[in-house]
């Protein structure tokens, strides 16, 4: 039998489109979508997965309008705020990774203050993805991995999957096991590329802000009708 997974990671889409629906202003689907987080996080953490990755906020979102960015960084302050207690109570642990010098210094500092006082934490770590990009990511490491070369302190012969790894902002997380995508959109868009090399796929198109834990309990029921292979015949890894 599948085992459980250990990393979730989740493109949460559909903020807009719901506000839409509801006839309201798209910071409404914002805001009912860090709702949505709060519960989702709480769930995951209880039945004891150790890493939930949620993509927070895209390299590309930066082209989105100057006010509804302005808003964004806003709720995402305030989201920190009112989520710092919740995290130490159920011992999650705050992690990010991302472009995270490029975000407006009110962001970064309540960042880094929950990240400090939550690193003790060990029920869950919690990475929220921010000004994130997979492919920069990658040209990022690559380009760090070039002057070590060049510099001799890396050989070239030694660079392998371990090196690249450990050069990514992700380094320190596992291999994505199931991957949700909500809102009925079929693509990755540039989100954990390395880590999600073997990852199961399971899209929904339940909107974000509706995503509730039956459907979070509908994922992973799905996940673990999945065969992983990795490569091998499914005589293979029986």
């Amino acid at each position: 039998m599948i085992k459980p997974p250990e990393h979730i990671a989740i493109i949460m889409d559909g903020n807009g489109r719901w506000a839409k629906k509801q006839g309201k202003k798209r910071f409404a689907g914002h805001i009912r979508g860090a709702e949505t987080v709060s519960e989702i996080v709480e769930e995951v953490a209880r039945k004891k997965i150790n890493f939930l990755t949620l993509f927070a906020f895209s390299v590309e979102n930066l082209s989105r309008p100057k006010k509804e960015v302005n808003l964004l960084m806003k709720l995402l302050v305030s989201s920190l705020k009112k989520e710092f207690k919740r995290l130490n109570e159920n011992k999650i642990r705050l992690c990010a990774v991302g472009d995270l010098n490029t975000l407006p210094n009110s962001v970064k500092n309540e960042l880094m203050f929950v990240i400090e006082k939550t690193k003790k934490n060990k029920q869950m770590i919690l990475t929220l993805a921010l000004n994130y990009g997979a492919k920069e990511e990658i040209i990022e490491a690559v380009k760090t991995i070039s002057m070590k070369v060049k510099n001799s302190i890396i050989s070239p012969e030694k660079v392998d999957e371990s090196t690249i790894i450990s050069h990514l902002y992700t380094r320190n997380l596992p291999p994505v096991d199931l991957l949700i995508r909500t809102s009925g959109e079929e693509r990755i868009s540039n989100f954990l590329l390395w880590h999600i090399a073997y990852a199961e796929l399971y899209f929904t198109k339940t909107l974000w802000p509706d995503f509730k834990k039956e459907d979070l309990e509908e994922a992973l029921s799905n996940y673990k009708k999945r065969e992983r292979r990795f490569g091998k015949t499914s005589e293979q890894i029986k």
